[in-house]
């Protein structure tokens, strides 16, 4: 029996946040090197741009996951998180 071509299209998922920063340092490598013709870089770039958008916003849910209870006036109120700069 032949299985329908939607069955056999994977469902592509976004890297993790590590490995999307490895694969943008790996295109920003790429791209340094300058020895690309002009549609592989362009090529290259975009899929950077698309690899930092992904990052950018897994940091942003993160940020927002990260909160600090405390206890105002007898109430727990959520604080968003804030590095001390030392």
């Amino acid at each position: 029996m032949k299985s329908s071509g939607a069955m056999a299209v994977k469902q592509k998922q976004d890297p993790s946040f590590e490995e999307g920063l490895q694969q943008l340092e790996e295109v920003v490598n790429q791209l340094e090197d300058g020895d690309l013709p002009l549609e592989k870089s362009l090529e290259l770039f975009e899929k950077g741009m698309k690899l930092s958008e992904g990052c950018r916003k897994q940091l942003q849910e993160a940020e927002t996951k990260v909160e600090i209870l405390l206890r105002k006036d007898g109430e727990i109120e959520p604080q968003p998180f804030e590095l001390d700069d030392e």
